[in-house]
């Protein structure tokens, strides 16, 4: 019975938050410096992947003290729209009484939420000191934090499954990301320039660069790819806007809440066995390496 009201509970939670107007107005938060952080987050994201293999890595050679390390360790920028959901998810799915009103709480202050929700109580006096329970706490919100962490690589993802249509529409090339689309735009707006400024006139101007077409210099394709890379990251930044109802319509948001709020009951019984895997942080790599690759088998060509 108390799995059914749970999977209720979140199933209302996802059609609430992730489907239209739901996430129209949870992007609505994206409008500032979540533009600034969504690329420092697409930076920071094989960082993280490396950190976690080697958290990973410690867990199967028995280092727990250094797998629990690598496994707190927060790497990834709060985004204004990973703070709106943290703060539904512990008021809505946990009963965690926030304070009301449109300013979201640091995680600081969910800790400390946590502990004093009444719902907690009992699981925190089954600790043996405050140390642990405020550890519990911490634990808590830093497994919500991965959840939601998780956004910014679905963001990225969408942002590559964009730019490869946009390549396969505009160069008929496969662009998996920004720097491999780069050439394709600089390239073209090389040849816009040479065929306009052609002095016999434009018509023939496209007839000449048809048989004999210029290269972008380096300067203009560097220039090209610091431009793709700010467009990415706005892309990046309201992607999920496109991306939630997809993932609520193949389950995808249904089955990770699912999986976190595991997590938490683990971590509040005590057994800590089922930490919350950020898979999706290895989906988005996926991009990188046909990235480099294409990159690689381009340079070989040349």
């Amino acid at each position: 019975m108390v799995q059914i009201e749970r999977r209720n509970r979140v199933d209302a939670f996802v059609q609430r938050h992730f489907t239209w107007p739901g996430t129209l107005h949870l992007h609505g938060a994206a409008l500032g410096l979540d533009i600034l952080r969504a690329p420092v987050n697409v930076f920071l994201s094989p960082i993280l992947v490396f950190v976690r293999v080697c958290a990973w890595v410690c867990r199967k050679l028995r280092m727990a003290r250094a797998a629990d390390w690598l496994m707190d360790r927060r790497l990834l920028l709060r985004t204004a729209v990973s703070a709106r959901v943290e703060a539904a998810i512990l008021r809505e799915l946990l009963d965690v009484p926030l304070p009301p009103g449109r300013i979201i709480p640091d995680r600081e202050a969910m800790s400390r939420a946590i502990l004093a929700a009444p719902g907690f109580r009992a699981m925190i006096r089954s600790r043996g000191s405050v140390t642990e329970a405020q550890a519990m706490a911490d634990r808590i919100t830093g497994a919500v934090g991965d959840y939601t962490g998780t956004r910014s690589s679905i963001a990225e993802f969408t942002t590559g499954l964009v730019t490869l249509a946009i390549g396969a529409i505009a160069f008929q090339a496969l662009t998996p990301g920004m720097i491999s689309m780069a050439p394709g735009v600089a390239g073209a707006v090389s040849q816009g320039a040479a065929v306009a400024d052609f002095p016999l006139g434009a018509s023939l101007g496209g007839v000449w660069y048809g048989i004999f077409p210029i290269g972008p210099s380096p300067a203009l394709v560097a220039a090209t790819v610091a431009g793709l890379m700010l467009l990415g990251s706005v892309i990046a930044a309201f992607a999920g806007v496109i991306a939630d109802p997809v993932q609520v319509r193949l389950g995808i948001h249904r089955r990770r809440l699912l999986r976190l709020l595991a997590t938490l009951d683990a971590e509040m019984d005590g057994s800590r066995d089922k930490p919350f895997a950020a898979q999706e942080h290895f989906l988005a790599r996926s991009f990188d390496l046909w990235d480099a690759a294409m990159s690689v088998w381009r340079a070989f060509r040349g």
